[in-house]
């Protein structure tokens, strides 16, 4: 158990409200699959363009135009660099969102329906209950994390969450990304609770002053001990007070 006396609470998805295996071996499958076929069906739409830039940036270019100049099959391009990207298993911003928008079909049409663990819901509502300010901090794109919460196991949890963070703040290896969301938030770091499965991100939000608790589930990577941090199995293990 974990006492926490702040105000914010600001959580992982990956490894912390939801399996890894759910994003491993269900979520990224279905991106991988669809990624030809979205591609040939909306790589022209106005609406993705944003995205195509950004995946462009990400690989070094102005942007897509720049990217892609001579291509006779510039989305080939795109899907060749997707592929390398999610084969490294690389946080792209571009990729990220890319992937959000291929999701939104498969959440929409019933196919995809995102695990969330049984205790979150309930410790999730009691925190709001009580005042609190719970917001998500993931790697996946914001769209993507809306979606995601929006068609859960548990039903639609997006009015559970004032805010959402994605990498467009900053990597969440790195401290200066929890001072921008303290900054966004307008609270003091020691007001926001932290959880989160990895360490390295539990160590940044730690130097940027925030407070921080090990999520330990199951199909979690194993950690090493004496990582500094509070360590829990389950939300109900945090007592507000």
């Amino acid at each position: 158990m974990i006492k926490f006396c702040g105000h914010g609470l600001l959580l992982d998805i990956e490894g912390t409200t939801s399996a890894v295996a759910y994003v491993y071996d269900v979520m990224f499958p279905y991106a991988r699959r669809e990624l030809g076929a979205y591609l040939v069906k909306h790589g022209k739409d106005d609406a993705l363009v944003p995205v195509l830039d950004q995946i462009a940036r990400d690989a070094g270019a102005a942007g897509y135009a720049e990217w892609t100049a001579g291509d006779e099959r510039p989305l080939d391009r795109v899907r060749d660099e997707v592929v390398r990207l999610m084969d490294g298993d690389i946080k792209a911003t571009g990729l990220k969102q890319l992937q959000g928008v291929i999701w939104e079909d498969g959440f929409k049409s019933g196919e995809l329906k995102a695990h969330v663990y049984p205790d979150v819901a309930p410790a999730i509502d009691q925190w709001r209950d009580t005042g609190r300010d719970v917001r998500i901090y993931s790697s996946g794109s914001i769209h993507a994390q809306r979606l995601f919460f929006a068609h859960s196991e548990a039903g639609d949890l997006t009015p559970h969450f004032s805010g959402h963070y994605d990498t467009t703040t900053g990597p969440k290896r790195e401290a200066a990304s929890y001072a921008a969301i303290l900054q966004d938030w307008g609270l003091a770091p020691g007001e926001v609770l932290f959880l989160s499965d990895v360490v390295a991100e539990l160590d940044a939000a730690a130097e940027a002053g925030l407070a921080t608790a090990l999520v330990v589930r199951p199909g979690n990577a194993p950690v090493e001990p004496g990582h500094g941090h509070a360590e829990i199995a389950s939300f109900s293990e945090i007592t507000l007070a």
